[in-house]
């Protein structure tokens, strides 16, 4: 994560929240008040709601019948407000100080957001980017863990068992070195290269072989 973080507090006018993004470089930033609670995040996407805001048109007879006033007025007030506290988004995508990278990149990916606040006792850490997780993905990896075959190869059936394409009757695991190697017959391409990057992501593997052959005819007869 970014530990340093350009906050603002929540009096800070709209007009100086753009300034500061389009300065800095940067697409959001969070709120926070005096003793350093976190209230919100103010993006890009919540400056160009307030643009729009002000050439709003009059809401038509049939809208007005299946109006929500309390949700109405929330959205007036965050497209017409002047500070941080009136634009703000309050629904934030927050994670604690151990959450694992996979984890964030999950929440990312089902939210459609790009950064995620790193948050403990209501207090703000950091914040983890779309670019924080990139760099994640390209650093170096500490040395391979020092385990034995075995354990290798039970580490690998294990992660195989849990997924529901992975064929294990006709997958033969053998490991020498921590090198993995995939025997048996494969029924896809694809399969198999899922295979490949499953065993990849167990600790102490080394490399994968993948030696199979396509599955024969008459297997997938029978199967």
């Amino acid at each position: 994560m970014t530990s340093e973080v350009v906050t603002v507090p929540p009096a800070t006018p709209v007009l100086s929240i753009a300034r500061l993004l389009a300065e800095r470089g940067i697409s959001a930033v969070p709120v926070l008040e005096g003793t350093g609670k976190l209230l919100g995040i103010v993006t890009e996407a919540d400056l160009i709601r307030r643009l729009a805001g002000e050439v709003d048109h009059p809401t038509s007879w049939l809208g007005n019948l299946f109006a929500n006033a309390e949700r109405d007025a929330a959205r007036y007030a965050r497209a017409h407000g002047a500070t941080a506290a009136d634009v703000m988004s309050t629904d934030i995508a927050s994670v604690g100080p151990a959450t694992p990278a996979a984890e964030v990149a999950h929440l990312m990916e089902d939210r459609s957001i790009r950064r995620v606040l790193v948050v403990q006792d209501g207090k703000l850490l950091g914040i983890v980017s779309r670019a924080d997780l990139l760099r994640a993905l390209v650093a170096p990896r500490h040395e391979a863990m020092d385990l034995s075959d075995d354990r290798i190869r039970a580490a690998v059936l294990a992660a195989i068992r849990k997924q529901p394409w992975a064929d294990t009757f006709y997958t033969l695991i053998d490991v020498k070195d921590g090198v993995v190697e995939i025997n048996g017959f494969s029924r896809s391409a694809e399969v198999q290269r899922a295979l490949r990057v499953l065993a990849q992501n167990v600790p102490g593997v080394k490399s994968v072989e993948d030696r199979t052959t396509p599955m024969p005819a008459y297997l997938y007869a029978a199967g």
